[in-house]
């Protein structure tokens, strides 16, 4: 029988600490997220992102706990809130913002732009703009790591919305079958695209969706870049050697679905009272002060992703837009015949 439980500080209970180092990584790295999210709206607002553009501001202890815990040869995939994940996954946050400018030195030479752009030498499978679609596309990464015995795990990412997809159930049943090794991370930030989970789920607590299919899954404070990476560990060393793992972050995203949203779905005492109370950074950022680490030193981390981002808001301005050509690069795959 599936277990399912709460685990992390949103089941009362707190995650073994990190130490200052791995903190300080956690933190510079969840900065540069939220930095460049940042800087990406302004660039929206200005006209030179076109297109669709999910933020991932609130939500960046996810992809950094996460992040933490795979190896090398893991793969990561997503839906189009994928910023902070091709970020953490270490892609040069230069070749990202061209991309999201649709220039040629981006990513995907300005192709993709913010949905769907890819890395695969940094484990980065994409990001996916049909929703649900890339759970789909996460377990045949786990299918192909099986086959190859390689001991791999893929780490697929969906929210709450695509929770409700029925290829989501369907890809549930094959990867408990096979004992794919596939961990399902559902970033539950509570509204889909503004639809709160209350009003669309008859089961909002999503980590026991497996259970019918005899998947393990807990929930996990998604606010707490310890409690993340504590979960995370688990799950991929389930994942390894016994087949699938639910993990449902619970998490909170600050800005609309994408910057043509208002979300006015929510009140603005919600959203300031989770910054207040709840934000990721901040939360991160006291654990740092109370372990004697300076300001001065949070200080400079700060200002470093600010200048980290400023450079590659200059690249992505300066970068040539792709030639037309490129239209006709990319389209198929010539395999060799075996």
């Amino acid at each position: 029988m599936a277990r399912a439980r709460k685990t992390g500080t949103a089941a009362g209970k707190t995650a073994p600490p990190g130490n200052n180092d791995q903190w300080l990584k956690y933190y510079r790295s969840m900065l540069l997220i939220r930095r460049f999210e940042e800087r990406a709206g302004q660039l929206y607002g200005m006209g030179l992102i076109g297109g669709f553009c999910h933020l991932y501001i609130g939500q960046e202890a996810i992809a950094v706990g996460m992040e933490a815990v795979k190896r090398d040869g893991d793969e990561i995939i997503t839906g189009y809130r994928d910023h902070g994940h091709m970020l953490a996954a270490g892609m040069d946050p230069k070749e990202v913002m061209a991309e999201l400018t649709g220039r040629s030195g981006g990513s995907s030479k300005g192709k993709g732009g913010s949905m769907h752009m890819f890395s695969v030498p940094d484990g980065f499978y994409g990001g996916h703009g049909i929703v649900g679609a890339q759970v789909s596309l996460g377990t045949g990464l786990g299918f192909a790591n099986k086959y190859r015995g390689n001991k791999n795990v893929s780490y697929t990412y969906f929210g709450d919305g695509a929770a409700n997809q029925g290829q989501v159930y369907e890809v549930f049943n094959m990867a408990e079958l096979w004992k794919l090794p596939v961990v399902y991370v559902i970033e539950n930030n509570q509204y889909a695209m503004g639809t709160s989970v209350e009003r669309s789920s008859s089961e909002t607590e999503l980590y026991k969706r497996g259970i019918s299919f005899n998947i393990p899954g807990e929930q996990v404070d998604g606010m707490d870049v310890d409690a993340v990476r504590a979960a995370g560990e688990r799950a991929a060393n389930h994942a390894r050697n016994n087949g699938p793992y639910i993990l449902e972050m619970k998490t909170y995203r600050y800005r609309g679905h994408s910057m043509s949203d208002p979300a006015k779905y929510r009140t603005k005492e919600e959203v300031d009272d989770v910054r207040k109370t709840r934000d990721p950074i901040d939360h991160l950022k006291a654990k740092l002060e109370a372990a004697g680490i300076p300001e001065e030193t949070l200080k400079e981390l700060d200002a470093e992703a600010r200048q980290i981002v400023l450079d590659a808001a200059e690249y992505a301005r300066t970068s040539p837009e792709p030639d037309p050509s490129e239209l006709y690069t990319d389209v198929y795959l010539e395999a060799a015949a075996r």
